[in-house]
């Protein structure tokens, strides 16, 4: 990765946003960072794309950077190297959760960990954690609700004790970890408990007036929830995540098993299918990474989670290839949609090219194939489920605030 030119001033080339592409060029205004104009191309700019797309900067709702005040994580990630395998993925934004050893459960210690995550390369935006007893911030964040057991002690024992807590987060945005702790088992979590919390989410969020999403979704039954709830205007949303898109039980073996374990598993392939159409047709909203990045030896001990910001971009490449998502399709999970999420929380604008947005791009060759490599990886975990995965595309710049942030190694080859 090269860190290059400052101050942007003009980028052209086939641009993508939720609704619709253009040949175009975008003006930056440097003193703010946004976009001051879109017009019809000159031929000359510091940027032009001849081979690829431009989409919104990416933002990924669901990362796990490990940094807090107590800093007893900081050998998984912290936000410094969270930021750099960000950019290489052409995340320009990150929402980080906040199941922490020093969790942000209150105003001091939410600020606390806003304070380490200030002046990185990318933005980040921190959940704030709702645990048994806790109350909402005096100032508008998001929140995090563990329904059950995760990573860390921040979670709820049963519904009873979740409802006592979230009925205080009234309009609130509250995102739900969808897992029945009653019917986990020691090393099963069986559908039945996502889809049930998932119920009783969307209970909680009705009754309570929340806004709410649901996370890393894994069943087909639960999206169907999902679904059924919107349509009756339930102020709702929910994730996908690349692992519950790309893998499946059957591929699980002895050899990949531990490093596959994640928080809700791996599901059927009719789940995987059905989690898939449903990105594509609208009924999921994001794709989230759940970025979770354990150390090796740690995965060899069972911990569950998988990395996934190094390769954001180049899954979504897969997206087009192997299952014909559009360009728009892209723009809307991977940029307007989380970009909207975002923006009642940020005085920039995050989601589309247009005046006044934020001056971010994420510009894609969805045909110039590379196979995932540790030695390139920037996440300071160093290994990916996708290593030895050749993926159909690549990110090829990152661009944020009108920075050119990340650049694509030099001679990439592209498919003919």
């Amino acid at each position: 990765m090269s860190v290059l030119a400052k101050n942007i001033r003009a980028i052209e080339g086939n641009f993508a946003n939720f609704d619709g592409s253009f040949y175009g060029r975008a003006e930056i205004d440097e003193s703010t960072g946004t976009i001051k104009k879109i017009t019809e191309p000159l031929g000359e700019a510091d940027i032009i794309v001849e081979k690829g797309i431009i989409f919104p900067g990416f933002v990924d709702l669901h990362v796990h950077a490990r940094e807090d005040t107590s800093k007893l994580q900081v050998h998984k990630e912290d936000f410094d190297t969270a930021a750099q395998a960000a950019l290489q993925g052409g995340v320009v934004c990150a929402a980080d959760m906040p199941n922490n050893p020093a969790a942000p459960i209150d105003d001091a210690t939410y600020l606390a960990k806003k304070n380490l995550a200030e002046d990185k390369p990318i933005n980040f935006l921190l959940y704030a954690a709702v645990g048994p007893g806790t109350r909402p911030l005096s100032f508008a964040v998001p929140y995090k609700v563990f329904m059950g057991p995760s990573v860390g002690e921040l979670f709820f024992k049963n519904f009873a004790q979740l409802e006592q807590t979230v009925k205080h987060y009234e309009k609130c945005f509250v995102s739900f970890h969808c897992e029945n702790p009653a019917m986990l088992q020691e090393y099963a979590r069986p559908p039945e408990a996502e889809i049930s919390a998932i119920e009783f989410a969307l209970l909680l969020i009705e009754k309570y007036k929340l806004q709410g999403n649901i996370c890393h979704c894994s069943t087909k039954e639960g999206i169907e929830k999902i679904k059924n709830a919107k349509l009756r205007d339930v102020p709702v949303t929910c994730e996908v995540t690349p692992h519950h898109l790309y893998f499946e039980a059957s591929m699980l073996t002895e050899k990949n098993r531990k490093w596959l374990q994640v928080n809700p598993p791996v599901r059927s392939r009719g789940d995987r299918l059905a989690l898939i159409e449903a990105l594509r047709d609208g009924t999921i909203d994001f794709l989230a990474s759940d970025h979770a990045p354990h150390t090796r030896d740690e995965k060899e001990k069972g911990v569950s989670g998988m990395p996934h910001l190094d390769t954001y971009g180049a899954f979504a490449t897969w997206l087009m290839e192997e299952h014909n998502f559009t360009p728009q399709d892209i723009a809307r999970i991977c940029a307007y949609n989380p970009g909207r999420f975002v923006n009642r929380f940020d005085d920039l604008r995050y989601g589309k090219i247009e005046e006044g947005y934020v001056a971010s791009f994420t510009i894609i060759d969805p045909v110039a194939p590379a196979t995932v490599s540790t030695a390139d990886l920037k996440t300071k975990c160093k290994w990916s489920p996708f290593e030895g995965v050749e993926f159909p595309g690549q990110v090829l710049y990152t661009i944020h605030k009108g920075n050119l942030l990340y650049t694509h190694k030099e001679n990439y080859k592209r498919k003919t």
